[in-house]
């Protein structure tokens, strides 16, 4: 299928690695031009490289920096002549237990998982609506739909977007003008966020680290961890031109753990 979104620009945050670089990937592969961001210069310069390699045809502008800082943000929104395509990332808060954290702990949280989003879709929707054309994905968590206790600071954050994004997608000045917000939500995927989870929790239970990732593998119908690529498929079909009558959505992506009809 043909998403045509050939020739546009996307910006992907947090796309050095994990399910920020699957989702850039699937994007250059449908020909649009990214700009990724990352605050490890050289697994950056090492994705930009992999993704100029197999996608010629295309523009990949890497811009390292911290996307949750007010500098971060405007380096890698300077770096796109126009942001077609926005896919807000950024690494979650750590597990812990919510006796432990501050209110330093909660304002970070807030500020990496919600305000960052909101500052960079504050500062393209209404340019996407004047183009007729624009898709903003939020990559949040499956813990936005089913809390994780140990992960309170990011149900929080992430929850707050939600809340936020529902009303806002819903606005005819952008949902008419061609402009979509949707966020996906991932379950169990192979990334080093998971991995350093599951460390967390082996190290908590006093267990071997492969017998709590084995264990969980096995709690998923689908009997596997989701794939980068898979999600990355997912999101480039969220910015498609296929899906225009798709917004305020909040896609659950984790095979089939989430137990609930709604």
């Amino acid at each position: 299928m043909d998403l045509g979104v050939k020739g546009k620009w996307a910006l992907v945050c947090a796309a050095s690695k994990g399910l920020g670089k699957g989702c850039a990937a699937a994007l250059a592969a449908e020909g649009v031009n990214v700009v990724i961001t990352a605050r490890g210069l050289e697994a950056l310069h090492e994705t930009a490289a992999e993704l100029r390699r197999a996608h010629p045809g295309i523009e990949v502008r890497p811009v390292a920096g911290d996307i949750t800082t007010a500098q971060g943000r405007a380096d890698a929104l300077a770096a796109a002549p126009q942001v077609d395509i926005l896919v807000n990332n950024a690494g979650g808060p750590p597990p812990g237990d919510f006796r432990h954290w501050s209110r330093e702990d909660w304002l970070a949280a807030i500020d990496a998982n919600m305000l960052t989003p909101i500052e960079l879709i504050k500062a393209t929707v209404d340019a996407m609506a004047q183009r007729g054309f624009g898709r903003v994905v939020n990559i949040t968590s499956a813990a936005v739909k089913a809390p994780i206790d140990t992960l309170g600071l990011s149900n929080g954050a992430r929850s707050g977007l939600t809340g936020f994004v529902a009303g806002l997608a819903r606005q005819p000045k952008l949902a008419g003008r061609n402009v979509t917000i949707n966020n996906l939500l991932p379950g169990p995927f192979d990334t080093d966020r998971l991995r350093k989870t599951v460390q967390a929790a082996a190290a908590a239970q006093g267990r071997p680290q492969e017998s709590v990732w084995e264990q969980r593998r096995l709690n998923v119908p689908a009997q596997r961890y989701g794939t980068a690529e898979e999600f990355g498929a997912a999101c480039a079909f969220l910015c498609s031109t296929h899906a225009g009558y798709i917004t305020g959505q909040n896609w659950l992506i984790d095979g089939g753990l989430y137990p609930g009809t709604f």
